[in-house]
């Protein structure tokens, strides 16, 4: 008898083919049966606020984590830059797949490119990270909240709501909607967010056989890389009401991390940016080298930038 596996997805069109790739692979290589669980969780319901505002970026994953424990699915498939940086006790990633376009998109019904737009022009985005580093190359523009899935955040830039949208590019590739790119950001201006373009797989920590077959699923450069930049959040006490951006790219044996913070209530103050590098063999060393980079920006003067705790 196949093995079944259900998974738990948000019921967004890039969530769903996220969690229909994950099910492909699955089925293809391992023989099993696989369902979908479709759930609208907190994130997708409140559109008109800021996830800063309201709880963060958990939002996504809290309902998703509950069908785990309570049996009704056995893996959750996330955008990994949508995940907490540290999990609740008994849940785990089994493995972080390779990882897509991880750039930030320019999106324009008009304009080819940032410095293409008139002065004052309208920018979407809610995400804080693109704010204070759209802010740091134009602060001329008049930066406005987008929420919602992608096909919302698109309808409203071509109900003419906002001259241009910055998107995640690999969402766009992933359902077919490159040509909507007008242009890339240079990942060294517009650094992304940590996991920005990889999944991420949530199990149960006891679910053993089901995380060593997820396991090899994984990409471990990516799984590394991924670590890397999760580390400087963990180590600055991360959250999406944190300007921070964290990336890392591999160069042969070398990951070099560059990472960037703002400040969340003077969004136009200066960023604070470093760049080290490392040759991380295993997830410790990763995870150190994201350590090592929190604690530049903490040398360069991340207190004055970070919420009085």
């Amino acid at each position: 008898m196949s093995p079944r596996t259900i998974i738990a997805t948000r019921e967004s069109r890039l969530a769903l083919w996220q969690a229909e790739h994950v099910r492909s692979l699955l089925r293809d290589r391992f023989g099993h049966e696989v369902e979908l669980l479709g759930m609208t969780t907190r994130g997708d319901q409140i559109l008109d606020r800021a996830l800063s505002k309201v709880g963060g970026k958990g939002l996504f994953v809290k309902e998703l984590e509950a069908a785990l424990e309570d049996g009704r699915a056995d893996l959750a498939v996330h955008s990994l830059k949508d995940v907490p940086m540290d999990l609740p006790d008994g849940f785990v990633l089994a493995a972080v797949m390779e990882r897509e376009d991880p750039r930030d998109a320019f999106v324009s019904n008009s304009f080819d490119d940032l410095a293409s737009l008139p002065q004052g022009a309208r920018v979407g985005t809610s995400s804080l990270r693109r704010v204070v580093q759209l802010l740091a190359e134009r602060p001329d523009l008049r930066i406005e909240p987008l929420r919602g899935n992608l096909d919302t955040r698109l309808r409203k830039l071509d109900e003419g709501h906002y001259d241009a949208i910055v998107l995640a590019a690999a969402g766009l590739k992933r359902l077919g909607l490159a040509a909507r790119i007008r242009a890339v950001f240079d990942p060294a201006r517009m650094i992304p967010a940590a996991g920005q373009g990889a999944l991420g797989l949530e199990v149960r920590e006891d679910a053993v056989e089901l995380r060593a077959t997820l396991a090899s699923l994984g990409h471990e450069p990516t799984w590394l890389a991924a670590h890397a930049e999760r580390a400087v959040s963990r180590a600055l006490g991360g959250s999406c009401s944190m300007p921070l951006a964290a990336h890392a790219v591999w160069d042969g044996p070398t990951l070099r991390m560059t990472a960037a913070l703002g400040d969340a209530t003077q969004l136009t103050r200066p960023l604070i940016r470093v760049v080290v590098d490392a040759a991380p063999a295993n997830e410790a060393e990763a995870r150190a080298l994201g350590v090592r980079a929190a604690g530049m920006l903490h040398d360069a003067g991340a207190a004055a930038y970070l919420p009085a705790t």
